[in-house]
Formats: C-alpha cells, sequence, structure tokens
C-alpha cells in the first residue's frame, strides 16, 4: 500500500499544539502504517524543540527545570509522534537566529541546513503540504 505523504510546516511557535493534534488525527485517520508525517519548524517555532528538553542535555541551563514555551508537555507529545514515527525536522538557520545549540535537541529531531528547502524538497517528493 502506497503511503500518504504530508508535511506539516510551523514558524509560528503557539500553533504547536494545534499543529500535534492534526498529526495524531492524521494518523489515526490513515493508519500508523499508511502515514509519513514530516514536520518542519523553522523561524520561532524551533524553540519549541529545545524549551522543554531536559537541563541536563544542554550546555548551559538555569536552574535544570523545564522551561519556556513547550514545559515539557510538547517535547513528551512530539517524542510519542516520534516513536510512532513521525519525523522531525528543525532549521539550522532558525537554530543559528533563536541562539539554540543543536546539542540542546531531543535526539528525535533532524536538523536540516535550511526548513525552506527541506519543505520545496518534500513537495517536490510529493507530500502534501499543511500548515496548522
Amino acid at each position: 500500500m502506497k503511503k500518504v505523504k504530508v508535511l506539516f510546516h510551523l514558524n509560528d511557535p503557539g500553533r504547536w499544539p494545534v499543529a500535534l493534534q492534526n498529526v495524531r488525527n492524521f494518523l489515526k485517520d490513515v493508519g500508523q502504517d499508511a502515514a509519513d508525517a514530516v514536520v518542519v519548524a523553522n523561524g520561532p517555532a524551533v524553540a519549541a524543540y529545545a524549551a522543554g528538553y531536559p537541563a541536563a542535555a544542554r550546555e548551559s541551563s538555569s536552574a535544570g527545570a523545564s522551561c519556556g514555551l513547550a514545559g515539557g508537555g510538547l517535547i513528551e507529545q512530539m517524542n510519542e509522534l516520534a516513536g510512532q514515527g513521525v519525523k522531525f525536522a528543525a532549521c539550522r538557520n532558525s537554530l543559528r537566529m533563536q541562539s539554540i545549540e543543536e546539542g540542546a535537541l531531543p535526539p528525535f529531531v533532524l536538523v536540516v541546513p535550511a526548513g525552506v528547502t527541506e519543505i520545496a524538497r518534500k513537495q517536490a517528493d510529493g507530500y502534501a503540504y499543511i500548515k496548522p
């Protein structure tokens, strides 16, 4: 069976909860085995990848608490979805602009050179584009 290929694009950090629900709904509808889902974050949205990640994994952190946008909950949801085969990507250019070290990201996040290029490549490969 041919997989349904979908790319979810986030550049607005406030859209993460909606996007993750969209991904869950997609997987539930088409089935995990029939889905090929990729989430690409660029711009300020990349901060969610680092915001809730355990401070022990960071080179520099403040008092070891989860902080910022994700507050731990979004990272847990992303990790669960990654375990179901969803791929998460972060734009390296945006990470630099947000002063986020790649080492501050959870292991399930792939860093790509440029988010917009990754989006264009995925679309050229037949991925449907969704911007929650």
